[in-house]
């Protein structure tokens, strides 16, 4: 009987496979990223319209219970 080493057959992650999978999560930050700010200033636009909504509806009504 031998005592040669086996060779393992190499299956990890080869350099084309590194840069395929950094690349891959580059891309999901950047998308993640571009829908967070996208969410997060379709609620600040709606919280804005709600406060204006408020106000005015808040003067509306003063100036008619002055009316009164």
């Amino acid at each position: 009987m031998s005592n040669k080493p086996v060779k393992a057959k190499g299956s990890g992650l080869r350099l084309f496979d590194s840069v395929l999978v950094v690349a891959a999560g580059v891309v999901t930050v950047v998308i993640g990223f571009a829908v967070l700010h996208f969410v997060a200033g379709a609620l600040w636009e709606f919280v804005k319209i709600v406060l204006i909504v408020a106000i005015i509806g808040g003067l509306v009504w003063a100036l008619g219970r002055r009316r009164r």
